[in-house]
């Protein structure tokens, strides 16, 4: 057998591949270059260019830019009204921007577990969590596969809840052939570096909703209105404004949306890349799930995924290691893996608020076997074929033995 890196072996690469990695060519640099020597480095017109691009692909009426996706997902709440004594219901299986958005606006984030074969939550999970306390609700697209967007704006509406779906890992992806972004009241995209399209840092909300698209773009500028239909008093002259909501100043600059507008153009080719590497692991790995040691992940029928993340479930009652010596074995071997995520609620500030380990069981247990492999578009074969190796290596060695 052969010895593992961290063993002392030679690793399967010579440097470290990252699980995620933004791809930016020629013609980016060059949109950006061009708005530097412009007359509007922020708040000019490639703002407006770039929310079009991206809800003519969400097929959504409104798009409104954020300088990131956390901003986006404040403002989303701001928009719902949710206030002091509101409660939301998320996944605990996410970023911890996805309930820290109700925190801001003084609400209650109540956790779903998530189902033990998507790992998305369900409108079941969601139906035993609600109250007459609850006001939203944000389902998150985790890994890039969308949730069954009509089974939960339905249960919104019979429930009068405003859905905001946390889509910050699945911008280009459907369910049921309908585009991420059509179908929600409010949809929140990311365009960090490791998603689908970057600006960098960003993030937008589609909506079809002309009420929330206004109560976002105000909030984030300040709560700060030059509208003169929107004016409280009358105008006193072509320099009025109004302050009329405690906002924040949110905006994403011309920098950021002419990157965006460039990469958007590409934005099919990106996830159809994504689609190629994960097909290639889910055959690489057939021979690994038929030995029980791992789980590979599940796409319903009516996804078309995004695949922002490619997660190994580990069986760990079949390796004689936990995720953590896997986990460091694959990065001597210089695959950069991750793990995605910690249960949101079992952080300290969390801890702080009174939520406890034991609220949403698979959640839990779904993380202590979770690894994330790389996966981004400039892959190429040969650090697809570097993964696939690794993983092999490492879990040959550490299997156990009838």
């Amino acid at each position: 057998m052969e010895t593992l890196a961290i063993n002392g072996g030679k690793p399967v690469r010579a440097s470290l591949l990252p699980y995620g990695q933004q791809w930016v060519d020629e013609q980016d640099i060059q949109e950006v270059s061009a708005v530097l020597r412009s007359s509007f480095l922020t708040q000019g017109p490639k703002i407006e260019q770039f929310e079009e691009a991206v809800a003519k692909q969400a097929g959504a009426t409104y798009a409104v830019a954020f300088c990131n996706g956390t901003a986006a997902l404040h403002a989303a709440c701001f928009a719902a009204g949710i206030k002091e004594g509101d409660e939301v219901i998320t996944s605990p299986l996410t970023f911890v921007a996805s309930s820290n958005c109700v925190l801001y606006e003084g609400g209650t984030p109540v956790f779903a577990d998530v189902d033990p074969e998507t790992y998305l939550l369900t409108v079941e999970q969601m139906k035993a969590k609600l109250t007459s306390r609850t006001k939203a609700i944000i389902p998150v697209d985790f890994s890039g596969q969308p949730v069954n967007m009509q089974a939960f704006q339905a249960f919104a509406r019979e429930n009068n809840l405003v859905m905001i779906q946390d889509a910050a890992h699945s911008f280009g992806a459907s369910y049921d052939g309908q585009p991420v972004g059509s179908v929600a009241d409010m949809t929140m995209l990311s365009f960090h570096p490791v998603k689908p399209v970057t600006t960098a840092e960003g993030g937008v909300i589609v909506t079809n909703n002309e009420l929330y698209a206004k109560k976002l773009r105000l909030f984030r500028s300040h709560g700060i209105t030059r509208d003169l239909q929107e004016l409280e008093h009358e105008s006193e002259g072509p320099w009025y404004y109004e302050m009329q909501e405690l906002g924040y100043n949110y905006r994403m600059t011309d920098m950021q949306a002419a990157l965006g507008l460039s990469q958007i153009n590409r934005l099919d080719r990106f996830i159809s890349f994504r689609n190629e590497i994960a097909a290639k692991y889910d055959a690489a790995f057939q021979v690994l799930e038929d030995k029980g040691w791992i789980r590979r992940p599940v796409v319903r029928e009516q996804a078309h995924s995004g695949w922002h993340l490619y997660i190994l479930q580990l069986k760990l009652e079949h390796l004689t290691v936990d995720r953590r010596q896997i986990f460091e074995a694959l990065r001597a071997e210089n695959i950069g893996v991750n793990v995605h995520y910690i249960p949101v609620y079992l952080n300290p500030y969390y801890a702080k608020l009174g939520y406890k380990q034991g609220l949403c069981p698979t959640a839990e247990q779904l993380y202590t076997s979770f690894i994330t492999l790389p996966l981004f578009p400039k892959m190429d074969d040969r650090d697809v074929e570097d993964t696939i190796q690794a993983v092999n290596k490492v879990l040959e060695f550490y299997a156990k033995r009838s």
